[in-house]
């Protein structure tokens, strides 16, 4: 056997070829780490469907923890059983979601190669973001898109929680915001909101794979919603000529003041700059969001603030990074902020610009990482995983310089985009889904898989190895589709792939 098909590459393997493999036709037993073994009991039933069996003549898989890098493992498999070993729990995790990957159908049931792995992560933070705004996405429909991105070792589910469209999170000290404004979506879809209790289940679900949520309040712009709530609080709509031709390209008609707007053009709408209720309402919001939100990130936003004077701009947030990092927790915000010189020097950027930079994108995000925090690359042209896949798929969008291939998601790397911005300087990469033409879970699939499997190689391993490229990529991935076709997942079978 040759570099077995896993997906993100490990660090290191090393196969066995004249092992015997490990067999489990005859049932298994795991041992060690209880809190792992349930997922590990989940992730080989789900491939397998084979059933944890009690008894001493069963082969046995180990789960075991010890100190090690973060979210480090080894893996070690002969025909007498398997050893996990995980720096940590997500170590542990992570070395479960590789094993699930080794297991390969034979005709003698299923079996694990001989081989020793040790692996761990290049990038600290790996993340996919889902929009719930454009389009509200229910609790069991996040729950699937955590599994899938554990799965693939993913750390952080980025929630888009507000945009035009919708306000999606129930807030105690504004309830408001729910009642009035999350009825809407693009298109004039159903909207929706997520409970507090939801909001819990849904940062439990990740907890459990060991996902960590980061939640984004978009301000001041991407705020019409907020608007329907409290319309002391909203600027008018600005009506560039962007905005114009966004309107008239994709429909959905121009905002228009306390209505709901369910269009797709962005850039028209802000919060007031320079009145203190407006810091008053970000006070009350981004304060009981940090209760509820266990990890250490909340998300700002600060994207396409077309209509906002860029004074305004800078003022508004320096004081919204500070009223974040008042709660304890360190802001993130799009890279559009790096433009503003009191930003709190702690907040992390979030480059979405191309993989060439353009329009200075790159000097905004460079700016965070002069103040001395670091970078989340998510380059539309190659992360987005909303843009189309083909110029004729049926879904997603072509904006970000038309159709994003496979390839094109693999073949960049995160340290080559901006200019004095290397590993040290770079928190992680991330993997945006924005939901504008995406409605059920199936076309969360369709668009997702298996690009997303390309940004989860790129985030995880290492640059320099020599199965981080495409030709050893891509008929590696082909592997992955038994798996995603045994849990349903409609995913899109790109031509540039041989798939099994």
């Amino acid at each position: 056997m040759t570099f077995p098909p896993l997906v993100p590459a490990p660090v290191r393997v090393d196969v066995d070829a004249t092992g015997a493999p490990l067999l489990l036709s005859s049932g298994f037993r795991l041992a060690g780490d209880a809190a792992t073994g349930d997922l590990a009991r989940e992730r080989i039933r789900a491939r397998t469907g084979l059933i944890e069996t009690a008894g001493a003549a069963h082969p046995v898989v180990e789960l075991t923890i010890a100190d090690g890098a973060p979210e480090s493992y080894t893996i070690h498999v002969d025909s007498h059983g398997a050893q996990l070993v995980g720096a940590d729990s997500a170590g542990l995790a992570h070395a479960t979601a590789t094993l699930t990957q080794l297991l390969i159908e034979s005709d003698a049931g299923w079996m694990l190669p001989a081989v020793d792995i040790e692996d761990a992560p290049r990038f600290a933070y790996r993340g996919v973001m889902l929009d719930v705004a454009r389009h509200f996405h229910p609790v069991e429909t996040v729950f699937a898109y955590i599994d899938g991105a554990a799965a693939l070792k993913f750390s952080h589910l980025h929630l888009h929680l507000t945009d035009d469209q919708g306000w999606r999170l129930e807030l105690a000290r504004r309830p408001e915001l729910t009642a009035l404004a999350s009825d809407s979506a693009i298109g004039g879809a159903n909207g929706g909101y997520y409970s507090r209790e939801d909001y819990a289940r849904i940062v439990a679900c990740a907890a459990r794979q060991h996902m960590t949520v980061v939640p984004e309040i978009d301000v001041p712009g991407h705020t019409h919603a907020v608007g329907l709530a409290y319309p002391e609080l909203a600027a008018d709509p600005v009506i560039s000529t962007t905005v114009a031709e966004d309107a008239a390209t994709f429909g959905g008609g121009l905002p228009v003041p306390g209505q709901p707007y369910t269009g797709f053009a962005v850039g028209f709408s802000s919060l007031r700059i320079n009145d203190d209720a407006t810091y008053a309402f970000l006070t009350d919001v981004f304060g009981e969001l940090a209760e509820m939100t266990p990890g250490p990130y909340i998300h700002l936003g600060g994207d396409e603030c077309l209509g906002t004077d860029p004074a305004d701009y800078a003022r508004f947030i320096a004081r919204a990074s500070d009223i974040v990092r008042a709660t304890g927790k360190t802001p993130i915000a799009w890279h559009e902020a790096g433009s503003a010189a009191g930003i709190d020097a702690s907040t992390i950027g979030q480059y979405w610009g191309y993989v060439v930079p353009q329009e200075g994108a790159d000097d905004r995000a460079r700016a965070f990482v002069e103040r001395g925090a670091q970078l989340i690359l998510s380059p539309a042209d190659a992360a987005y995983l909303d843009m189309k896949p083909t110029d004729d798929f049926p879904l997603g969008l072509p904006w970000a310089r038309g159709a994003t291939s496979l390839a094109d998601s693999y073949d960049w790397d995160p340290a080559a985009i901006i200019d004095g911005v290397g590993d040290a300087e770079i928190l992680g990469v991330e993997a945006p889904l924005w939901t504008e033409t995406v409605v059920t879970l199936a076309d969360i699939h369709a668009l997702v898989y298996p690009r997303i499997a390309a940004i989860a190689e790129i985030a995880w391993s290492p640059r320099v190895h020599d199965e981080r490229q495409w030709d050893s990529f891509r008929q590696r991935v082909a592997a992955l589709a038994p798996g995603w076709d045994a849990a349903g997942i409609p995913f899109w079978r790109s031509n540039e792939v041989d798939w099994r």
